[in-house]
């Protein structure tokens, strides 16, 4: 490991910060952002919401129970830079495959250590989300700051066509991976059965995390992952019961072939979306959306129900929300962040469609949520029933 490696991560308002370096060397540049999360390291860097991205995780020990192949989110990290505050060099976990050292060198992305994290979050919370330049390279903080400026953000972007599956596939055919993971089918025993398949939904791939497919099967879906630029013709070809709009990076105004589809699909079948996927409804529906000042991401979002007055715990993470005015008079708010009060859930009054912002599937993250799911297979039989 390269911890005598200087590694300096220099913001775009002109404030560095000094560490060491760990996984790869280099330069990247991207929006800089906090994960509020305790566990699940590995989910965050695998989950395609990062695209473009450096995250950095507020817990401050990072790296103690290793890697391992089974708790990626999707096929290979999207993050293009990690911050954290102390690394774990020898991971303790009997599951674990190799270190996050190692892990982050295989994919060449550079990792910092050593950073003050909580000075970081402090000042993005106060200043707002920026780009930022992480480098190992021996250049001044002046010039990693212009880099910063220089290079690529957030507002604008579409990640999803990188991110997004090139073709129709079904997800776990075999029924081997959406079983819920137990100690006994891990060494050799039997996994639990999962549920007959009762309906076939379409799933939109904006930068799908592979838990929401796991979810979705043990719920009774026989999902079929289509591409982003997918039209509604398109799927509408294979006839599926449902359609399921997936969370995924950057800014959703930049989507507009994604806006369109989802409205011709308004109507002709029962949608839910998540993360992304709300965004875009939103859009659908005629409303538009804004970039938070610094974004929710972690494991510790509380969301009220308004009909309920029920409050969850959630997985969040996005960098925009819903403008709640600009949405017309036929769709309900059901839902907001009791820290901000922005759009965390709504649905339409007359048509069977609904979304949250926030992640059902968590992964890292509580299960309160969860419960949506069901709600998505109880709409779908009510619209058979009708």
């Amino acid at each position: 490991m390269r911890s005598d490696v200087r590694t300096l991560l220099a913001l775009e308002d002109g404030r560095y910060f000094e560490g060491e370096s760990f996984g790869a060397t280099g330069t990247r540049v991207g929006e800089v952002c906090f994960n509020t999360a305790m566990t699940g390291y590995q989910e965050v860097l695998t989950d395609p919401s990062y695209r473009g991205q450096i995250v950095a995780m507020t817990y401050p020990l990072i790296g103690n129970y290793g890697i391992n192949s089974l708790d990626q989110e999707s096929h290979s990290p999207h993050v293009r830079g990690f911050v954290i505050e102390e690394l774990t060099e020898v991971p303790s976990n009997w599951r674990s495959e190799m270190s996050l050292d190692e892990y982050l060198r295989k994919w060449n992305i550079p990792g910092v250590k050593g950073i003050d994290t909580r000075a970081l979050t402090r000042h993005l919370r106060t200043r707002g989300a920026m780009k930022a330049c992480l480098t190992t390279e021996e250049i001044s903080p002046e010039e990693a700051t212009q880099r910063a400026i220089e290079g690529e953000g957030v507002i604008g972007m579409d990640y999803v066509r990188e991110v997004s599956t090139t073709k129709f596939y079904r997800w776990d055919p075999e029924d081997k991976l959406s079983a819920p993971w137990s100690i006994a089918a891990s060494n050799g025993g039997n996994r639990r059965a999962l549920p007959p398949i009762k309906f076939r939904i379409a799933a939109y791939d904006y930068g799908i995390k592979e838990n929401i497919l796991r979810l979705l099967r043990q719920k009774g879906f026989q999902v079929t992952v289509v591409p982003a630029t997918t039209t509604a013709e398109e799927v509408l070809t294979f006839n599926p019961d449902g359609v399921f709009l997936s969370n995924g990076p950057g800014d959703p105004a930049a989507l507009p072939y994604a806006h369109k589809t989802v409205h011709d699909l308004m109507g002709k079948r029962p949608i839910f979306g998540i993360c992304l996927g709300h965004q875009i409804l939103g859009f659908a529906f005629g409303g538009s959306t804004f970039k938070l000042k610094f974004g929710h991401r972690g494991a510790n979002q509380p969301v009220k129900d308004l009909r309920t007055g029920k409050v969850a715990i959630t997985a969040q993470n996005h960098g925009f929300a819903v403008d709640a005015d600009s949405l017309p008079s036929n769709v309900q708010i059901t839902h907001i962040n009791l820290n901000d009060g922005t759009v965390e859930g709504m649905r339409h009054k007359e048509l069977p469609i609904f979304s949250v912002q926030y992640h059902p599937e968590a992964a890292p993250g509580p299960h309160d949520a969860s419960y949506f799911f069901d709600q998505f297979a109880e709409l779908i039989e009510k619209g058979r029933d009708d």
